[in-house]
């Protein structure tokens, strides 16, 4: 990996891991996963960046149900886990690994809230507007079963994609702030977990008429 301080775990983050983890006031969190349907689509990775860059992926084998560290750091009150599309990524953690993720900040969320001007909120665009960084996306649609062999250019996209979030929140919570809209999104946050919830029992459009 090109990426200083990067390293790969397999099945969960070890205890130092987590201690290090864990003296963080935010974490920024993303997943790779075999579709985007979670009752079909397996997890196969997990990724995770502190404050102060130190990025980790764990690898996901198939049938596995738990991986204890990571659902203790995820689950730890004092650490804002931070992810963009909040929704799928928790459910993903929900149904495969048994974490209910908490507190969440989304940044998708706060970008739809913030950024009125534009309706580009994909991760990319976000990216290069806030952090003026051009994210590679070519590997986003690849392979992320083969978690034993996956690719420099796998790494690096997985790498790349919780390395600008902590500063990315910092920017939009400054601006949710200057509109008056921070609290709405805190708002939101919380009504992830219900949200989550209902798309893993497969409830839709349950607030139409």
């Amino acid at each position: 990996m090109t990426l200083p301080d990067f390293q790969v775990c397999d099945r969960d983050i070890n205890q130092e891991t987590l201690s290090t983890y864990l003296q963080s006031d935010a974490l920024a969190v993303d997943t790779e996963t075999m579709g985007l349907i979670p009752h079909r689509d397996r997890l196969c990775l997990v990724q995770l960046c502190d404050n102060a860059g130190k990025v980790t992926a764990i690898r996901i084998i198939r049938g596995q149900t738990e991986a204890p560290n990571l659902q203790n750091l995820l689950e730890a009150a004092n650490v804002t886990k931070i992810f963009h599309f909040a929704r799928f990524d928790i459910a993903t953690l929900r149904y495969y690994l048994g974490i209910n993720v908490n507190p969440v900040f989304c940044t998708k969320i706060a970008s739809k809230l913030a950024r009125t001007y534009t309706n580009r909120h994909g991760l990319k665009d976000l990216i290069l507007e806030l952090e003026k960084t051009e994210l590679d996306k070519s590997a986003q649609s690849s392979d992320w079963g083969n978690a034993a062999h996956l690719t420099e250019a796998q790494l690096s996209y997985a790498a790349n994609d919780v390395r600008y979030l902590i500063s990315a929140r910092q920017k939009l919570i400054s601006m949710l702030q200057r509109e008056e809209r921070y609290e709405l999104a805190e708002q939101c946050f919380q009504c992830l977990y219900a949200i989550v919830t209902l798309d893993l029992m497969q409830f839709k459009d349950l607030f139409e008429h």
